[in-house]
């Protein structure tokens, strides 16, 4: 039996993440703290949030920023890894959703904690910054088969941008590009046969062309990062392969700025390779959620979000 780990991106921060872990286990309070060091702020802060329910809206406002989300996960499930047993620390396989590429490659030794967090805050800030100057959304189909999404897209585009941008399991997909772009493709989408269509709450066009402006700094931060052989396999976005070359890494990190997550097809493959346990390490359980959608309900998955799963499981 083989086993799998994976790492959740944007959309599964909380307000209050990794609190608890902070709070109850030395080896995961280490990290936050470093955390704080590397990027001379308090990101601690962030995750908590201030504690004052009249400033929770503030609280989430900021932890959302995509240059605070992005770190802010990375952190979190990097804590968690420092907790786990060294017994269960060891997957065969990993993979990350987005974000969660570079938190799978740190748990996985191919960067250093330290490289992987300025990295990420790095892309969080250029991805801002893309949203910016191209403003975009994005949104959530659901019901439809892959292949009908990307011709829905390419109908809805009319000289604009709409492409998948997440194929998360079968019949949920995301696309993102220009606003008209998208919207059109919501109202086309329940002809089409979607069972809904739905826009998302970003602040960019995630996983699109929009996000060009991004992937010249990002390129020129991976050029001069350490990437060294991962300890696994990494399934990676862009191909829904596995790698453990280096040089293949550091070049679809970029391109995975504005290609598709193959998610679902990311999961499969770990099946055909062997993987029979799934386990999410990280903020929430959506992914351990797309696991069963994809995969079947009697696969196996587990979840370390904080310190009670440390503890139960």
């Amino acid at each position: 039996m083989k086993t799998a780990f994976v790492f959740p991106g944007q959309g599964s921060q909380v307000v209050g993440m990794a609190f608890d872990l902070f709070d109850g286990n030395e080896a995961a309070r280490s990290v936050i703290e470093r955390a704080d060091t590397v990027l001379e702020m308090s990101l601690a802060d962030i995750m908590f949030g201030s504690g004052d329910p009249e400033q929770a809206d503030t609280d989430k406002a900021i932890l959302t920023q995509t240059q605070n989300t992005q770190p802010a996960l990375f952190v979190h499930s990097m804590a968690v890894m420092s907790a786990l047993p060294k017994s269960a620390s060891r997957p065969d396989m990993v993979a990350g959703h987005s974000l969660g590429e570079y938190t799978a490659l740190a748990a996985a030794g191919a960067i250093s904690f330290e490289d992987g967090l300025r990295t990420v805050r790095l892309r969080g800030e250029l991805m801002a910054q893309a949203g910016d100057i191209r403003p975009g959304t994005m949104a959530a189909i659901l019901g439809m088969e892959d292949a009908d999404v990307e011709t829905l897209c390419a109908d809805a585009a009319q000289g604009g941008v709409v492409q998948p941008a997440n194929f998360n399991s079968p019949g949920q997909v995301v696309i993102s590009g220009d606003v008209e772009a998208v919207q059109r493709a919501i109202d086309m989408a329940p002809e089409r046969g979607a069972r809904r269509a739905l826009a998302l709450p970003v602040s960019g066009a995630f996983h699109s062309p929009l996000m060009d402006f991004a992937t010249e700094g990002l390129a020129e931060a991976l050029a001069a990062l350490d990437i060294r052989r991962p300890s696994c396999p990494v399934i990676l976005n862009v191909t829904a392969e596995p790698t453990t070359e280096p040089d293949e890494i550091r070049r679809r990190l970029v391109e995975q700025l504005t290609a598709p997550v193959r998610w679902s097809q990311s999961l499969i493959a770990m099946q055909t390779a062997g993987a029979s346990s799934f386990v999410e390490i990280g903020a929430g359980k959506v992914l351990s959620g797309l696991v069963k959608r994809t995969l079947g309900r009697d696969v196996e998955t587990q979840s370390y979000a904080g310190l009670s799963d440390l503890e139960t499981n």
